[in-house]
This record gives C-alpha cells, sequence and structure tokens, in this order.
C-alpha cells in the first residue's frame, strides 16, 4: 500500500531498540558525529562515471570573508532539502560547495591587519601583499565552512573550490581571451562608479542607494539677459563644467543656444548646447554639464563634442588649479558655496536637501562618478541571449512573476566595467609593449618578454569569475567526464537580491562558453529573512540573529524546519525564536513517539498485512500517508517549501501522533493478530514520515530511522513513492470518528472538566460505523463504561451517535449557567450590533469592503456562539 522498494533488514526486540534511545532528545550529542560518518562513507560524494542520472545544483559561493549568518542557513536549507531527496531517489546528486575570493572585501580586511601594523599594502609591494592574503585565507578565511557542516549541508567537500584555484583561474583567463578575440571586451574611458575609500571602481549593481541630506544650490552662470541659472547638489564639480544645457524646444533659452557665458570662479567661457535630455519641467530646465564626473554629463559632452575636465583624483582630492586645489570634496563643496554666495551667484539654497545617493556597498563610502580608463564587457549580444534563453523556455524562472524583473533588468543592460584597481583577485591578462602594442594572453601562451612590456596593472570583477561558477567548478576549459556529466545544472536556488549580480552574468557567460546551453534549467528565486516584524535584519537595528546561537540552543534541525517552514517562493521570509523554539517541540514530538512505538513492538519487518486484516484506522493512517507523499512531491516540484513543511506538519503531529498512535493504542492492548498487523503499520508509517522529514531535519530523523530499521543511514534511503492506494470508506469513518472525540472533548472543555477527570457515559452508536471504536472513543475522552444506577444528565448528539453523560458532581451547574447565561448575552448583544449596521443602507455605500467583510465575519462569529451556548445551557443538568 506503500511501495517500500526496499525491504531492511530490522531488529525483532524494537524495545530493546527504544531503550538505546534517551529519553529525550540532545541535538548536540549527535550532530556533529552524525555529520562526519555521513562525510566519511561518502554519501555527498558524487560520482560523474556513474550511470544514475545526474542533479546538480552549486552553492551561490559565499565570500572568503564571511560567516554564516541567517540568509545562509535559509538558502543552504532549502539546497540541501532538494539534493537529498533526489539523492534518495535515485540520481547521482551533486551539490557543488566553494568560496569567492571576493576581491575589494578581502583586501579590505587584510589591508585592516597591515594597518594595525602600522603599515598599508604599498609597503610590501604587490607580490608579497597578494602572498600575505593567500595566508590570511589559509588562516582565517572559510569559517563558514565549518559553519555548514553544523547546519548538515550535503555537500561534496571532495571537490571543494575557491574562485582563485589554479583551474578556476584558467578558465577565467580563458574566457577573457575569448570575449577578447570575438571583440566583446574592449578598453575604453567612461564614467565609472569609483570609490574613494577603497580606490577602484565599483559596478552599478555594488551601488547601494540611500537618502541623504544634502544641500541643493542655485547658481546664476553668466550676466544679465545672458545668464541661466542651475541647480546642482555637487557644487564643487562646476570647476569641471564644460557647458550648460537646455532643451531644443525651450523657448526661454534659444537666444542662448550656440552662445557662450561665463563659468563662475574660473574665467572660463563655456558654451550653451540644446540637449533634449534635458527635462524643461525640471528646476530651472538648465542643467550644467561636467563630462568628466557624471554619467549623463558624458553623454552630452560625446554628442556635442565637450572636452572633460577631470577636477579630483582617485581620492577626491581636488585637482584644479585655484583656491580649492588639495581640499577634499566635501571641503571644497562648502568652500566654493561659500566663494559664489560671496561673489553674489548664489540665487537659492536649500537645506537639508533629501536625495538618493550611491554608496559602496562594501564600505558605505559615498561613491564619486569619475572619467576613467576601464575595460568592459560588451554585454548586448550576450545579454539578448540570456532574455532569450527564458523567453524561449530554454529556462524557468520561479515563481514566474520574477520573469518581468529579469527581464526588465538583461533588455536594459549596459555595459559592465569588468577592471578593478584591486591587487587581490585575477588579473588582468593583458600585456603594453614599449610602442603601444597590446597583447591578450591566453592560459597557454607566454606573455610578451623584453624591455618595456608590462601587465596590465588591474584585477577582474570578482562576479566575473563567479560567473563561470556553474561550468569552471567542473573543470572547464578542459571537458571532464565531471562537466559531461553535471553540465548543466538542474536548478539554481538563490535569493531575488542577486538576480542581477550574480544570476545574469551565469547566463551570459554559460550560453556564451557552452555553445548555447544556459547553466540550469530552473532558477528558483526565495527571498530575505527579515524578523518576526517583517523588518530587514540589520546591525544598526539590533535584530540581527546568529543563526549558530540558535543551533546551539534547539538543535540544527529546528532552525531548518523553522525556516523552510517559511519559504514561499520569491517571498520574504520573517523568522522569530518562538518559531525556532516550537519547530524544536515538533522534533521532541517525533522523537517521542518514535520512542512510544518501538518501546511497542512497531516494526518495517516482513510486508504489509492485506488491507482485509486491518482495521479502520490502520487503512485511514495508510490510506492518508499516500496521499501525503503525493502532495509532499507535487509541492517539491513547485519549489513550495512552506506548504510541504506544512503538510508534513500537520500530517505527522496531527495524523500519525495525535491520532494514530493514540488509536493504535487500543488496538495494541487488545493483542492478537490485529495488534501485530497495527505494529507493522505502526513502523511503516513512521518509516515513510521519517523518510519524508528527513531532507529538512536530518539529524533527528537519521538517528530515529536508523534505529527503527537497523538499516545503515536514511541518507541513502529510498524516497517514499505514492502506491496509489487510497481508503475512502476508511478515511470518511475515521473523519466520523474524530468529529465525535472532537464534540466530547469540547463539551468536557466547555463545563470546565479537568482533563484527566473520567466521567460515566452510554454511548449509542447503533446504526453508525463508530461501533468497532467505541472503546477508542471512551480512552481518548476519558468516558467510563455507565455502571448500574447510571442516570444521563446531560445528552450530546454528534455525527449521528448520541453520547450520554453524567456529570451530577462534577460541576456547579448553578455557577455553569450563571457563565453561560452571560456568555449568550454578550454574543447576542454582538449579533445585534453586526446585524443594525450590516442592516443601515448609508453605512453600506460609504465603508470599504474589507471593513464590511468583518463586520459581517463578526455576525457569523457571533450566531455560532449562541447555537455553541444555547446548546451547552440545554446539555447542563436539570436543577
Amino acid at each position: 500500500m506503500t511501495d517500500t522498494t526496499n525491504q531492511r533488514p530490522a531488529s525483532s526486540h524494537a524495545g530493546d531498540d527504544a531503550a538505546t534511545l534517551p529519553t529525550t532528545y540532545a541535538p548536540a550529542d549527535v550532530e556533529g558525529e552524525l555529520y562526519e560518518r555521513w562525510v566519511e562513507r561518502g554519501y555527498f560524494t558524487a560520482d560523474a562515471k556513474s550511470e544514475k542520472p545526474p542533479y546538480t545544483i552549486v552553492i551561490p559561493p559565499p565570500n572568503v570573508t564571511g560567516s554564516l549568518h541567517l540568509g545562509h542557513a535559509f538558502e543552504h536549507t532549502l539546497i540541501d532539502a532538494l539534493v537529498r531527496r533526489k539523492r534518495m531517489q535515485g540520481y547521482e546528486a551533486l551539490w557543488q560547495p566553494g568560496m569567492d575570493h571576493a576581491g575589494i572585501a578581502t583586501q579590505n580586511v587584510v589591508e585592516r591587519e597591515l594597518a594595525k601594523e602600522g603599515k598599508s599594502r604599498h609597503d610590501l609591494g604587490r607580490e608579497a601583499f597578494v602572498e600575505r592574503v593567500w595566508q590570511w585565507k589559509a588562516e582565517s578565511g572559510g569559517q563558514i565552512s565549518g559553519q555548514m557542516r553544523r547546519l548538515g549541508d550535503g555537500v561534496d567537500w571532495s571537490r571543494e573550490r575557491f574562485t582563485m584555484d589554479e583551474g578556476l583561474s584558467q578558465a577565467v583567463q580563458t574566457i577573457f581571451k575569448k570575449l577578447y578575440d570575438d571583440e566583446l571586451i574592449y578598453r575604453a574611458e567612461r564614467i565609472i562608479n569609483w570609490c574613494p575609500r577603497c580606490l577602484t571602481a565599483i559596478s552599478d549593481i555594488e551601488v547601494e542607494y540611500q537618502d541623504d541630506d544634502g544641500e541643493l544650490v542655485s547658481i546664476r552662470y553668466g550676466e544679465g539677459d545672458a545668464s541661466i541659472v542651475v541647480a546642482t547638489t555637487r557644487a564643487e564639480t562646476m570647476l569641471g563644467d564644460t557647458a550648460v544645457a537646455v532643451h531644443p524646444d525651450d523657448e526661454r533659452y534659444k537666444h542662448l543656444v550656440g552662445t557662450e557665458i561665463e563659468l563662475p570662479l574660473t574665467g572660463r567661457r563655456i558654451p550653451v548646447v540644446a540637449d533634449a535630455h534635458v527635462d524643461p519641467e525640471f528646476g530651472t530646465g538648465a542643467v550644467k554639464v561636467t563630462p568628466a564626473h557624471d554619467p549623463n554629463d558624458f553623454e552630452i559632452g560625446q554628442r556635442h563634442n565637450l572636452p572633460a575636465i577631470a577636477v579630483m583624483d582617485e581620492h577626491a582630492v581636488i585637482t584644479a588649479h585655484g583656491p580649492f586645489l588639495g581640499l577634499d570634496r566635501l571641503e571644497a563643496r562648502s568652500a566654493i558655496v561659500a566663494a559664489l554666495r560671496a561673489d553674489g551667484r548664489i540665487v537659492a539654497e536649500k537645506r537639508p536637501y533629501v536625495h538618493s545617493v550611491g554608496h559602496c556597498s562594501r564600505c558605505k563610502t559615498t561613491i564619486e562618478p569619475r572619467l576613467s580608463m576601464q575595460w568592459w564587457v560588451k554585454v548586448g549580444p550576450l545579454a539578448k541571449a540570456a532574455g532569450d534563453a527564458v523567453r524561449d523556455g530554454k529556462v524557468k524562472i520561479h515563481p514566474q512573476e520574477m520573469e518581468k524583473r529579469y527581464f526588465d533588468w538583461v533588455d536594459n543592460l549596459h555595459d559592465w566595467c569588468i577592471s578593478r584597481q584591486l591587487w587581490w583577485g585575477h588579473r588582468i591578462p593583458v600585456w603594453y609593449g614599449p610602442n603601444g602594442e597590446v597583447v591578450c594572453v591566453g592560459p597557454d601562451e607566454q606573455p610578451p618578454a623584453g624591455e618595456g612590456w608590462h601587465q596590465d596593472t588591474d584585477v577582474l570583477d570578482t562576479w566575473f569569475s563567479s560567473g563561470l561558477w556553474p561550468f569552471s567548478t567542473l573543470g572547464w576549459p578542459e571537458q571532464t567526464e565531471s562537466l559531461a556529466k553535471f553540465y548543466p545544472n538542474s536548478v539554481l536556488v538563490t535569493g531575488y537580491d542577486i538576480l542581477f549580480f550574480w544570476v545574469a552574468r551565469m547566463m551570459m557567460f554559460g550560453l556564451y562558453a557552452m555553445d548555447g546551453t544556459p547553466p540550469f534549467h530552473t532558477i528558483a528565486l526565495h527571498g530575505m529573512v527579515r524578523d518576526q516584524n517583517g523588518k530587514k535584519m540589520s546591525k544598526s537595528f539590533g535584530n540581527v540573529v546568529n543563526p549558530l546561537d540558535w543551533m546551539d540552543k534547539y538543535g540544527s534541525d529546528a532552525l531548518r524546519f523553522t525556516l523552510a517552514r517559511g519559504a514561499n517562493p520569491g517571498v520574504d521570509v520573517p523568522i522569530g525564536e518562538d518559531w525556532v523554539q516550537a519547530a524544536r517541540n515538533f522534533a521532541n514530538k517525533i522523537w517521542n513517539a518514535t520512542r512510544f512505538a518501538l518501546m511497542n513492538g512497531a516494526t518495517v519487518e516482513g510486508p504489509l498485512p492485506a488491507p482485509e486484516e486491518l482495521t479502520a484506522s490502520d487503512r485511514w493512517i495508510l490510506s492518508r500517508l499516500n496521499s501525503t507523499v503525493a502532495e509532499v512531491d507535487a509541492f517539491y516540484e513547485d519549489y513550495q517549501f512552506s506548504k510541504l513543511s506544512e503538510a508534513l506538519y500537520h500530517f505527522a503531529w496531527d495524523e500519525v501522533f495525535d491520532w494514530y498512535v493514540e488509536l493504535s493504542k487500543t488496538t495494541l492492548a487488545k493483542g492478537g493478530a490485529q495488534a501485530d498487523a497495527a505494529r507493522r503499520v505502526l513502523g511503516e508509517v513512521l518509516d515513510v514520515t521519517l523518510r519524508l522529514l528527513h531532507p529538512i531535519v536530518p539529524f533527528v530523523t537519521e538517528t530515529l530511522w536508523t534505529t527503527l530499521t537497523g538499516s545503515e543511514s536514511v541518507v541513502i534511503a529510498d524516497w517514499p513513492q505514492d502506491s496509489g492506494y487510497r481508503d475512502a470508506e476508511a478515511e470518511a469513518e475515521i473523519a466520523t470518528l474524530q468529529r465525535v472525540v472532537t464534540e466530547v472533548r469540547r463539551f468536557r472543555t466547555d463545563q470546565g472538566l479537568k482533563p484527566g477527570q473520567k466521567v460515566p457515559a452510554r454511548l449509542d452508536l447503533a446504526g453508525t460505523a463508530l461501533v468497532p471504536h467505541e472503546d477508542a472513543i471512551r480512552s481518548l475522552t476519558r468516558l467510563t463504561a455507565p455502571e448500574e444506577g447510571f442516570a444521563a444528565t446531560a445528552s450530546l448528539p454528534v455525527a449521528g451517535a448520541t453520547v450520554a453523560l453524567d456529570l451530577s458532581g462534577t460541576i456547579d451547574v448553578a455557577a455553569e449557567r450563571k457563565r453561560l447565561a452571560k456568555d449568550l448575552a454578550a454574543a447576542e448583544k454582538e449579533k445585534a450590533q453586526t446585524t443594525a449596521k450590516l442592516g443601515n443602507e448609508a453605512f453600506l455605500a460609504k465603508a470599504p469592503d474589507d471593513v464590511v467583510a468583518k463586520i459581517r465575519a463578526r455576525q457569523e462569529a457571533a450566531e455560532a456562539d449562541i447555537d455553541r451556548i444555547t446548546a451547552q445551557l440545554a446539555a447542563l443538568p436539570q436543577a
């Protein structure tokens, strides 16, 4: 009735097995030992020679400077669940691990270490500094690897890669050369985002924008009728202005187009040009043009052949000759505004002026647009291929609504600045000769030698090498067995926040390098982890959580289950400690229920009995088990981690532990063939349930499953399959039983009876399917058999049956009637108020739909309360 493809050897001494389990589950006692055992036995090692179908996922390579945060733990949990399930399904599953060299971040870390010694990288020189970084990596880098083990990541550690490895470096040099030869890489002087702290160019996607308090200054250029007012938040850049631009159709300035006006403080005269980029409705309709310090101005300058005058160096210090020479940009801003004010040139000043300002994502310094000679990737044809691969269905984005965000990006990509003015990273493989020669060198070529030849000093953007990750980690450019077996990846699981940083890069490079084969079949995007109030986690907010703390306190399984349970595709995930504690309670429930089953002889030995040999509760749970297998499989295929976690939670806790285990106690107590059948069914249900749970909570399930089955490891067990067995009749029968038990329990609670208090009752089950379940109903509701002289004082009709109870001596009837009468009055008042509102046409015409819906829901709740309380009053003994 469930597909048990491999019959596992089982101990015939299940009670003895239970005795080997501690009475309570202590995660810290088992997790580390279990993980090392899995690794030593090679469960996570992928074999390129295997005939099994491949299933490949790469880890989004964490920075070598990083440590495990909740975002990592969240993403790794989802990936690990997918990989563990596919491994159990018979796939040759590869989860490729590794780390990114993180150019800017790592160089910053090591430079800070040097600063403590009173040194800079320039004191060491390039070669010695790079050697120092490698030394730091060996000693301090990669602590995240140990933390991944704590979490239970089933990665193939034998394949661990680093983006500066020799093989990956060869891949970088190979694709650079290929792109260069295909004229898709070029060198040009353009405006870039410059970090004056990191002293390097950074790409658009490495700029973080935030609202800053600044100033908006309006400055008059020229004199009299030949004057124009421009506004700027960066007054210091006016020293590099080479024009003022207006819209061609702006009548206010037509008489000035083609003339020159004086640029204040400089003694230079600059032209007034007409350009359609200018918005005549914004501000004065005129803009200052500084081609060397603004990307839009650069484009205007190109169109009008304007000179580009750089007025700041790499430290954002003014280089223009005059009284401001040597001032920092912010010092210069204040000094220039003061000088303009003294000269009568300031028309208006607005402070504070809140506007969006770009900051370096690494060091948070305000970036400076700067004209600079850099290396660029011509992304046009690469981006088109990346867009077409999704449009043509070669690659699916999940959830589908994220496609628009992807297309908005790849369809509007600007050329990518790939050079960085750093020492740590892949050095650009281009040599310059004494007579202006430029030679790009491939990995199998010797660089030119001789006097005057030197290599480019820049390194490549970190995202250049990580964009090759899905195939460089498999040995490309060599045509390895691993590349043939495991490329393309089955799915990429990553956050929507790096859709542009990383995903688009991998799509472009994968399609280009691998003859049009995309790097993955599916892109499964998840959201960001937030605190329990939905707020972004930030050190400044004081709500950042170290996942290791929660793993220490509640166990890795509890953290994993909490994260998976919150993971709706593409949606942010709130998480709080209370939820992790609840997941820990779930792990304990699994432990206790399995331990009970083992102590009562649950077994996986032998085939399941035929349906006709089983009780209705046995057939019901097997039917529900198969339905759950099918449901969980469907959710996995749709990357619905939250829904599959909920399905498993409610099946395991509500149906298996709270109902079937309790129902089986009655069967086991009777003994005989049905008790033996129940032991086998109980073993089967726990076996399959533990296997279903394993990908998300691997540690507790490994301990329990191996004890239950006597088998080697659940990691390499078969994934359960839905046999198709369903028993609608048994499901209906047990649903009726559940309804009766639930109603009696609710009645007991309403009457104020203590949970363990036994009450005499007569059960009239004639004509229902509940006759065989009388003992179970009594056991689950604490109802004893009626003795001689039994007199029913309350009658509870439910599901065609009648439960008559003798409540004499168990409750204070007068007090209970008084309490219920008070509750009934409150419910009737609520009904009257809501009915009046819903009957008011004027109110209904003005009230929003959601307000009306809430009032209608209150009315329905009040009506339900009235029915319930009235029934309770009727059921009370007569005074």
